[in-house]
């Protein structure tokens, strides 16, 4: 089964950080900092409760900081030449090193990072790391590279401004002029003052020696064998191989052999393709399996990056610039349509995103100003085609990025500039039970769509059908604010409706001879699944006929029907009307009996809002030190605040594990699973709270045994 991938990037330094004081500029003592041993078991589950397939640790490798490690070993940074006190990850000191801000005992850092990539190994998800090969910090020094690499720059002639064995560029005989930029760090003095002579030229392609304060000051470009000031053009002198290369490909070969998955290059379009072409092919005939993500704007060049070797590539300026507009109501729906066709003949390796480090996030004011909004283009990034989908750690509980930490300011970006606590992520991961109801919905939506990603077909796997050209504006479709297309793998169909606007839309999709033709689909009535909701509905599907749809705002309808068999999508009745925190508590009880005795899930339940009865088969009668465990561990799970999520599965595919020999004889052929975290799922139509939190307090009132039967009945009730 092809897998699609979701990414989840996660700034490391920033993600398992717990101290909330957040003093703007404050230093790692007095705001803390996030460490690798943070990402244990519980979290990366957690991740892969969202869907997540690969989760990119941003910031691995060792950058200039302004925080002191002298007593290890590691040389101090000028703060002048770094930006804000903790440094931006991509202005490398040491390409060999992992940085010490993310360890708890830094002579151990690597070791640690080790540890890391086998906990996300065990966890079930692949691991990519930041590569930054275009530029490096200005006091770039290796302390940890093997003994016999040479460390770049080492042999450099800087007598010369270019020559194609240099590993830097040169001013000779100038120093630089550090008067046009300001670190706006608040301990930077006089006597603090950066010396550089020769200086070398800066890394966003600036090359004198006058860096102003929006040039990438605080970094040196690298020499890869291009002459950029060669009689007022560019020439090129790559053979024999430049130094650089060499030195940049043992980098790629050192962090593969630890053991990762990929690699996400910045600002890959910066490098000559010709240099990717060399090193992938290294890399890859060692590690075959490795990937590599380029960060490219240009879409003139896509097509040659992607022939270099890159695997994905960043589609910021087409899909992302698209669907910002979109959410936005800057550019119509049917905008989208026109950004896919543009790579559509290299559209698998386009990697989809709403955030990232460099971009705005969503809920901040200066984009859609609440995450919500952002349903329907997650919707449309994650399902529209098989390639990937990358999301930003805290993205899925709405985080808005509205502080002002220090360096970063007020941006509506998530700093990685500074030393802080992103309030999202240590609600999500660390205190749930401080999470708002809003972020509780928002998660739960997110987890249900990324999840969809890998358990359809369709999506991973299948053909896509844009059904827009045939819906223009009209009394029933609004194709400023509304979006349809069409998934497909063997005879199983989704039909995806996406509502960009505030209100709800009542709208019909037209669905066209092509689409029949394209996809085999035959004319007859289908009964049909919202895979969001569970709610049912009968499509008749007619060539050029159109398919009634309800699309609450901000929000979609992924409806799934099979074309061969009849009724498949629909659930059987259920005419319950449970108190959902006690119901949950049921199924909490269920899998904690299960554990703790061995034995089956109970038949004989009557779960009532003040007070409940359920019954198990067990091998002895439990001791009263065994009914107060399962009264504290009952309330040690609920504290958990694991979320209660659905899936919806056919006979076919019933997880291992799953019982279904207490659903009626005729239940459908599809199953709703409901699943409480990684801790329990089974079949269930019933209603549930979103996450354990929402229980309450279990309280064991009493219990009873039977000797004859072994029947062990607990009386229970859950308080608000």
């Amino acid at each position: 089964m092809k897998t699609k991938i979701i990414i989840y990037q996660i700034f490391t330094r920033l993600f398992g950080n717990r101290k909330t004081t957040r003093k703007e500029w404050g230093t790692l003592a007095e705001n803390g900092v996030g460490k690798m041993n943070d990402i244990q078991s519980a979290q990366l589950r957690q991740m892969r409760r969202l869907g997540i397939t690969h989760v990119w640790y941003t910031g691995i490798i060792r950058h200039a900081t302004d925080t002191d490690y002298t007593q290890f070993g590691i040389p101090s940074q000028n703060p002048q030449v770094v930006k804000g006190i903790a440094g931006s990850p991509y202005a490398i000191v040491d390409y060999y090193d992992v940085d010490p801000d993310l360890a708890v005992s830094v002579p151990d850092r690597m070791s640690e990072f080790e540890a890391l990539v086998a906990r996300t190994h065990d966890a079930g998800l692949k691991v990519i790391i930041d590569f930054v090969p275009n530029h490096v910090a200005r006091q770039y020094h290796s302390i940890c590279k093997p003994a016999d690499v040479e460390d770049l720059g080492e042999n450099d002639d800087t007598g010369k401004h270019f020559d194609p064995q240099n590993n830097f560029y040169y001013c000779p005989g100038e120093t630089l002029d550090t008067s046009g930029f300001n670190s706006q760090h608040p301990t930077v003095g006089a006597q603090q003052q950066y010396f550089e002579r020769p200086a070398k030229c800066t890394g966003n392609d600036r090359f004198d020696s006058h860096p102003q304060q929006n040039d990438w000051y605080e970094t040196v470009k690298l020499n890869y064998g291009i002459d950029y000031t060669d009689a007022g053009g560019r020439s090129y002198h790559y053979d024999p191989t430049p130094n650089t290369w060499k030195k940049m490909t043992e980098i790629l070969l050192f962090w593969a052999g630890k053991g990762i998955d990929g690699f996400r290059c910045d600002m890959a379009e910066m490098v000559p393709h010709e240099f990717w072409e060399y090193a992938t092919n290294i890399v890859k005939q060692i590690y075959p399996n490795i990937i590599f993500i380029g960060e490219v704007y240009d879409t003139n060049q896509y097509k040659t990056y992607v022939a270099s070797g890159f695997d994905y590539l960043y589609d910021k300026v087409g899909m992302y610039d698209c669907l910002r507009a979109v959410t936005c109501h800057q550019r119509p729906a049917s905008s989208i349509t026109h950004e896919w066709q543009l790579t559509d003949d290299i559209g698998s390796h386009m990697l989809y995103f709403l955030e990232n480090h460099d971009e705005q996030r969503l809920a901040s004011d200066f984009f859609a100003g609440n995450g919500m909004k952002g349903i329907p283009a997650l919707i449309v990034a994650t399902m529209l085609k098989s390639n990937p989908m990358m999301v930003y750690a805290g993205q899925e509980f709405g985080e808005r990025a509205m502080d002002k930490e220090g360096f970063s300011g007020r941006d509506g970006r998530t700093t990685i500039f500074d030393y802080w606590t992103v309030e999202s992520l240590y609600h999500g991961y660390w205190n749930r039970g401080g999470m708002t109801p809003t972020e509780h919905r928002l998660e739960e939506k997110y987890a249900k769509i990324l999840s969809l990603a890998n358990k359809e077909k369709a999506i991973s796997e299948g053909q896509t059908f844009d059904l827009m050209y045939v819906n223009g504006s009209s009394e029933v479709f609004y194709p400023q604010t509304e979006y349809a297309f069409l998934r497909k793998y063997h005879n199983e169909v989704l039909f995806i409706v996406v509502n960009f606007a505030d209100s709800e839309a009542h709208s019909e999709v037209r669905i066209p001879v092509h689409a029949f033709d394209f996809l085999h689909l035959p004319e007859k009535q289908v009964e049909a699944i919202d895979l969001l909701s569970g709610e049912t509905q009968r499509f008749d599907l007619k060539k050029d006929g159109s398919l009634p749809v309800d699309v609450s705002a901000y929000s979609g309808r992924i409806y799934k029907f099979n074309i061969m068999n009849d009724n498949q999508y629909v659930l059987n009745t259920h005419n319950k009307d449970e108190f959902p925190p006690a119901h949950t508590a049921e199924h909490l009880l269920n899998q904690l009996m299960i554990r703790m005795f061995g034995c089956q899930r109970s038949n004989n339940a009557h779960i009532e809002r003040k007070k409940s009865k359920i019954s198990y088969i067990v091998d002895h009668k439990p001791s009263r030190k065994e009914e107060k465990m399962i009264e504290d561990e009952m309330n040690r799970l609920i504290q958990l605040d694991m979320p209660v999520t659905y899936e919806f599965v056919d006979r076919n595919h019933i997880p291992e594990g799953v019982s279904l020999s207490k659903l009626p004889d005729d239940a459908s052929e599809t199953i709703r699973l409901v699943r409480i975290g990684d801790y329990d799922v089974c079949p269930c139509l019933g209603k549930h709270v979103r996450s354990t939190s929402q229980i309450g307090r279990f309280v064991l009132l009493g219990t009873n045994w039977d000797e004859q039967t072994h029947n062990f009945r607990i009386r229970f009730k859950v308080i608000q």
